[in-house]
């Protein structure tokens, strides 16, 4: 059944929302560092919500920033390229799939705790000495597949959420035993879709196995956030069921108890203003 359901879901990425033509690009280039950032500051601004939303996010608590940026490319100056492509993909894709197609699936929720692990991935991310925007987005898009699912398949994905209501087990499991595919199963194949970075990939199928041989620390990192994440039910999720951490990955961050708690209060401490930025 799998094989015929992942083609099927490989048909209908088509007809998916794309995101901006802008954001396509910043994607594909993600490993790129030659890129004429004055084109892509000029390309951007003709996005007026995108352009409002990335430097409100810029002016956060996020970035502490000591100057009020005003223009994308303030912004690309203060905190450099990478940081900016990544608040400008955090804004669009925040905004790019449509609700109420499945009653059950709550997108606010889903947004929430996406938005959370992404705050607690970048504060881990720094801990550990990791490129803090790639953790952001990585945090941001590890469950991007539950969209892809709830957006392909509506009303399978309302019995899903009636399975998993019924037997009291993970979502995942509740969508192989539906569907015969999961979320990270569709999250792949949209980050293929959408060209994102084989570093993204990665992250997003190993999210729930960091400790493949091929998982990676951004995949380690997502893993623990994500765990932190309902742990502190910052998704304010119904049923809530905290995923188990491997024990791997928890060590292979070597943080200790007092780290985890400065983590958790960090977390919190930002998702509240960067959820109002990005669902506001």
């Amino acid at each position: 059944m799998s094989a015929i359901v992942l083609d099927d879901v490989l048909r209908r990425l088509a007809d998916l929302p794309s995101l901006p033509a802008v954001v396509m690009e910043l994607l594909t280039s993600i490993d790129q560092e030659d890129i004429d950032i004055a084109v892509l500051a000029k390309k951007v601004s003709h996005d007026q919500a995108l352009t409002a939303k990335t430097l409100r996010l810029a002016n956060s608590s996020l970035y502490g920033l000591q100057v009020r940026v005003t223009t994308i490319q303030q912004a690309i100056t203060y905190l450099g390229f990478q940081t900016t492509r990544n608040l400008i993909t955090a804004s669009a894709l925040t905004g790019c799939f449509a609700e109420g197609r499945c009653p059950a699936f709550d997108h606010k929720a889903f947004w929430r705790h996406s938005i959370a692990t992404a705050a607690c991935a970048k504060v881990l991310a720094r801990r550990v000495r990791f490129n803090q925007d790639y953790a952001f987005t990585a945090g941001l898009l590890h469950d991007i597949g539950r969209l892809v699912l709830v957006s392909s398949y509506p009303d399978l994905y309302q019995q899903v959420l009636e399975y998993r209501a019924a037997k009291d087990t993970y979502v995942q499991d509740a969508e192989l035993a539906v569907l015969g595919v999961d979320h990270v199963l569709a999250g792949v194949a949209l980050a293929e879709h959408w060209n994102f970075s084989d570093t993204m990939k990665m992250a997003i199928a190993f999210h729930h196995d960091p400790g493949a041989p091929d998982a990676g620390l951004l995949a380690t990192i997502v893993h623990v956030a994500n765990a932190i994440v309902h742990a502190l039910d910052l998704g304010r999720e119904d049923d809530d069921l905290v995923p188990a951490v491997s024990p791997v990955a928890w060590t292979a961050l070597g943080l200790n108890e007092e780290c985890y708690l400065q983590v958790f209060r960090e977390t919190e401490l930002q998702y509240e203003e960067i959820t109002m930025i990005l669902m506001g």
